[in-house]
């Protein structure tokens, strides 16, 4: 479940304002937007998207547990298991425990069929990633913050754009601040994504200190009586010491200068990075402790598992998916459908 979903159970479906369809458009992106599919065709669309997303890690696990689904299953069959676990970046240490409960499982529900494998691994990737903490719900009647961190090129910016475009639709007053204060045209990128989304941003001039940007934002968001506030911090290598001491200090300012607000801090990750995602999510929590992540970029990688050791070790939700590049390829997260999709059932 979303972040906006925990909103919206809060929330009179008549106090959202109806929103005008807004474009499809692709990240970075000069050109025109052109047209995109109406609001009731969006949701199938990128559920689509999703399914087709998942393909190439689904792949591995696939060819794994759909051998000869009628034998009984043997040690050649869990190592080709284990292999699909590996290469999809689950990582070797956390794939034993997975094999081993998979093993155990089996044996103490009588099955003995490979035909019974997939389902009972389904049951075990899932407790991975529903066994987390509660995440920071929207708070009707008061100023929530988003605050997205990662490294370069995980895609934060678009990230922004595309949560800002969801809670817009949904009648929310949204606010952008544009954090990112070293990279060139970073605030000029994120300014033209939030005028064609259609929300406020609060921008600070090439390289001023992103803590004052976002007191400023923070200022701002309240006396606009905002909903939502969303930072777009600098993307930074999670091995630079000083950088990771900058953001710390832009926590800081958001919890002073908000106090009592709700703030949900989520970091942004590659999926195409496989198992570095770990040491990025480890070392971002120590700068800022996360709230939740973001998995961007499923569309383009075979190693979307690396997103179970990453929850596994950090016991924090996932909150969002991204399976493209338009507005609306942004999808709240759900551990039914993800693990469903990895581990289909198989005949025999």
């Amino acid at each position: 479940m979303g972040l906006l979903d925990l909103f919206k159970r809060k929330k009179k479906p008549e106090d959202a304002a109806p929103v005008a369809a807004e474009p499809d458009i692709q990240a970075e992106s000069t050109e025109e937007p052109v047209a995109g599919p109406a609001p009731e065709e969006r949701e199938p669309a990128a559920r689509g998207r999703f399914r087709t997303a998942m393909n190439r890690t689904r792949a591995f696990f696939t060819s794994a547990f759909s051998s000869d689904p009628a034998q009984l299953v043997d040690d050649a069959y869990f190592d080709d298991v284990m292999d699909a676990l590996v290469l999809s970046d689950i990582g070797m240490e956390l794939a034993e425990q997975l094999l081993e409960r998979i093993r155990t499982d089996m044996k103490d529900r009588g099955h003995a069929y490979r035909r019974d494998v997939p389902a009972v691994a389904r049951e075990a990737l899932k407790g991975i990633l529903t066994d987390v903490r509660e995440a920071v719900p929207l708070t009707p009647g008061k100023l929530n913050v988003i605050m997205l961190v990662g490294v370069n090129g995980s895609g934060k910016t678009t990230i922004s754009a595309k949560l800002a475009y969801r809670l817009k639709q949904e009648g929310l007053r949204v606010l952008l601040a544009a954090a990112d204060t070293f990279r060139a045209a970073a605030t000029e990128q994120l300014a033209v994504w939030a005028e064609r989304v259609g929300v406020e941003i609060v921008t600070g001039q090439q390289g001023a200190d992103p803590a004052a940007v976002v007191f400023d934002a923070t200022q701002a968001a309240a006396a606009r009586n905002m909903d939502v506030l969303i930072v777009d911090t600098a993307g930074r290598l999670q091995t630079k010491h000083n950088l990771m001491q900058e953001l710390n200090k832009v926590t800081r300012t958001i919890d002073k200068a908000c106090e009592g607000a709700a703030v949900t801090r989520i970091l942004v990750l590659d999926a195409t990075v496989g198992q570095n995602a770990m040491s990025q999510a480890e070392l971002f929590n120590e700068a800022c402790e996360l709230t939740g992540i973001a998995m961007n970029k499923l569309d383009g990688t075979a190693k979307g598992g690396s997103l179970f050791a990453v929850v596994n070790q950090l016991k924090i939700p996932v909150l969002y998916i991204g399976v493209g590049e338009q507005l609306d390829d942004l999808l709240d997260f759900d551990p039914d459908e993800f693990t469903n999709s990895l581990i289909p059932d198989v005949d025999g």
